[in-house]
């Protein structure tokens, strides 16, 4: 065991505490050893282009094996309980209780003539979707997926309604894992049909206007076993029948990294095909489904942008796209003629999703990373804006295309969502309903800064505090990024880190290269060989928050999940004295062999590169946090997190760099690893688990930041 003497403070006395005082001062310091679990190293060397790279903790990725189960157990064990007795941790779970204990509404929408919408009462741990026959109807429970499992971790990850609004397909996930299983219920009745369609990850689900059946995308099984390293192919599911009589529709057999995914179009009779390898460009075919023996036609498949399908009107279908037109732009393309207009011209704002809805196209922006709607004619001639009040990102403008009214949502930093309704002819909008929660919202302010990152480009940044607030250094920060994968980091409100906000403390949120906030150009200059940019604009972050007297380095924190783990990661391995603490969650930390465990994990190649290529190698090597820990560097504090069911970013990635930063850690600053059971990438994560989840993170900062 490897042995660390670290303080833990105990906070005398301390229960909930009311909204707005802070941690209490009343404390004292108990001395404790922290012995760090034995991981064994393992002689592996690869060779990477004629660099020999070292990989000790290789067997961290059999995470199937009895070793590595009992290695897990072992920093639970750490963690854990040195997590239960942080002196702030009851206070931050039950204040974080109190605070999320208010009614949640997401968007709601019509189709099928039906009105639908997700509502959770306050602690439910998933959200109950309802049904009504009008906006002003008494609703019905059409799902609750709180009936599924005892525990709230069996979720519902998704659900598509039938045209008509009879059936609707529902995805559910066990234990938070990416494979989901197909269920579909009769919307009258409610009752579920006897089969059900495994073997899936991220397809949709495409009805017949019949409602008969479905088109969907599944992996193939080797072995008796769903194979994700192999290529998706899309399949035909009739309504009645198992899932062993569905039939293959479109297989790319030449290209097993493509992954087609499929839209009924023209009443039945076509298939539209949106083929997808990585995320920088797309292709689109066609398929005759009144031909049997037909097979896919190339529409647009020259792989040169984006094209994302919108709406078909008349003969014409209509695509977002990046074609000359980095913030993007919406084309019209003839089917009959071939004939292609553009519709939508680019702005200077990224145009981040569109909407049909009555003959009208709802296009909304991004603008410096806060939401702008603006309505134009099928012909292109703009009609209108949508005007809102403040800081925020709004969500909604969708259901049926001939419905009179539909919905949309505006949320904030300091706003938990205003549902508005948007009167189609009239193009006003009221006050749906407000959604209330139990905080004083006006003693917070919301401001926008731009700083210089590195190499002289401006980042936009939110910095959230009380009103009043010293600018001495002293505070408590949490800085948040993502950068990455055409992401865009809208304002947006959180339980969680109201309870942060509530202490004294600050919150920044830096909308990085790598993201989507100002169009391609922005998410390129984050990407492969210019991937740096990214780690360069967080830590001019810190760098800002410091300098303007926000924090200092030892009151830093940082944090970031997925892609957003690989950015703290790299960051506090590259400048480990600018920050006080870090979280990375289920982060991508191995960058020489991220695409080995499946296709999907491959594909993120068109961001990351691959260390199959000799100068993609030589720049993920270089920030790679597996690969960059030094001995004896004194590294900040550092909490990993991830879940033993994800199979989107695996959780050996967590397991590798926890192991290799308390082997190399310098000084007294806890490493710790706490692996959540029945949990995988963070969607349909239960409530209480998500609250033990942040209890345990912030308690952590405020131990680390003292």
């Amino acid at each position: 065991m490897k042995k660390y003497i670290v303080q833990i403070v105990a906070v005398a006395g301390i229960g909930l505490l009311a909204s707005g005082c802070s941690v209490s001062e009343n404390t004292r310091a108990d001395t404790k050893t922290v012995e760090y679990p034995v991981s064994r190293t393992v002689t592996q060397t690869d060779s990477y282009h004629g660099t020999m790279v070292s990989d000790p903790y290789r067997w961290l990725e059999n995470t199937q094996s009895s070793e590595v189960a009992e290695w897990v157990a072992q920093q639970n064990q750490l963690a854990r309980p040195y997590l239960e007795a942080l002196p702030t941790r009851e206070m931050y779970k039950k204040r974080m209780t109190a605070l999320w204990d208010y009614e949640k509404y997401n968007v709601p929408f019509t189709k099928g003539g039906k009105f639908f919408y997700s509502h959770n009462n306050g602690l439910q741990n998933q959200y109950v979707l309802w049904m009504a026959s009008s906006a002003d109807s008494e609703p019905d429970v059409l799902i609750d997926p709180n009936t599924f499992s005892d525990d709230g971790t069996v979720s519902m990850a998704g659900y598509e309604i039938s045209p008509k609004a009879n059936k609707i397909a529902y995805f559910t996930s066990d234990g938070g894992t990416d494979w989901k299983t197909i269920h579909v219920r009769d919307v009258n009745s409610l009752e579920d049909e006897p089969s059900v369609i495994e073997g899936i990850k991220f397809t949709n689900v495409s009805w017949l206007p019949d409602e008969s059946g479905f088109y969907y995308s599944r992996y193939p099984k080797t072995d008796g076993k769903w194979n994700d390293s192999k290529s998706v192919s899309i399949w035909f599911h009739q309504l009645g029948t198992p899932q062993s009589d569905d039939r293959q529709v479109v297989a790319f057999g030449n290209e097993p990294a493509w992954n087609p995914y499929p839209i009924v179009i023209n009443e039945g009779k076509t298939l539209l095909i949106s083929v997808w390898d990585g995320y920088e460009t797309n292709a689109v075919y066609t398929l005759d489904l009144t031909q049997a023996s037909a097979t896919p036609e190339p529409l647009l498949a020259k792989w040169d942008a984006l094209y994302n399908f919108i709406d078909k009107n008349s003969d014409e279908l209509f695509f977002y796209t990046t074609k000359d037109a980095p913030t993007g732009r919406v084309i019209a393309l003839n089917t009959k003629s071939g004939a292609l207009r553009e519709v939508i011209p680019a702005q200077a704002e990224a145009l981040d999703e569109v909407s049909v809805l009555d003959g009208k196209l709802f296009a909304q922006y991004i603008k410096d990373v806060k939401s702008a709607v603006s309505v134009y004619s099928l012909e292109g001639d703009k009609l209108s804006d949508i005007d809102f009040d403040g800081i925020g990102k709004v969500d909604g403008f969708s259901g049926d295309k001939d419905s009179a009214k539909t919905y949309y949502k505006l949320t904030g930093f300091t706003n938990p969502g205003a549902i508005y309704e948007y009167d189609l002819e009239s193009a006003e909008s009221r006050l749906y309903k407000t959604i209330s929660v139990p905080v004083d919202l006006d003693a917070y302010e919301t401001k926008q800064v731009f700083y210089t990152s590195k190499d002289g480009t401006d980042i936009p940044m939110f910095i959230v505090h009380k009103r009043g607030m010293t600018l001495d250094g002293n505070n408590k920060t949490l800085l948040y990024g993502y950068g990455g994968f055409n992401i865009s980091l809208l304002p947006g409100y959180s339980v969680s880190r109201m309870t942060w906000l509530e202490q004294g403390n600050v919150l920044a949120i830096a909308n990085l290269r790598g993201g989507g906030e100002y169009g391609r150009e922005w998410h390129k200059a984050g990407t492969k060989l210019q991937k740096q940019n990214v780690f360069d604009d967080f830590i001019a972050a810190g760098e800002y928050l410091i300098e303007k007297q926000y924090t200092s380095p030892g009151k830093l924190a940082i944090q970031g999940g997925s892609n957003g783990g690989l950015l703290v990661g790299a960051s506090l391995t590259q400048r480990p004295e600018l920050f006080g603490a870090a979280l990375p969650a289920v982060g991508v930390l191995d960058m020489l062999r991220y695409h080995t465990p499946s296709a999907n994990a491959r594909a993120w190649s068109s961001d990351f590169g691959l260390s199959e290529n000799e100068d993609e190698f030589a720049a993920m090597y270089k920030y790679s946090p597996v690969h960059n820990t030094q001995k004896g560097v004194c590294y900040p504090a550092t909490l990993i997190t991830t879940g033993d069911h994800d199979d989107r970013v695996v959780p050996w990635h967590s397991y590798k760099f926890a192991a290799a930063l308390q082997r190399d850690q310098g000084c007294d600053n806890p490493i710790l690893l706490r692996v959540e059971t029945r949990a995988g990438h963070g969607a349909g994560t239960p409530t209480w688990m998500r609250i033990e989840s942040y209890a345990d993170q912030w308690a952590f900062l405020e131990e680390a930041l003292r």
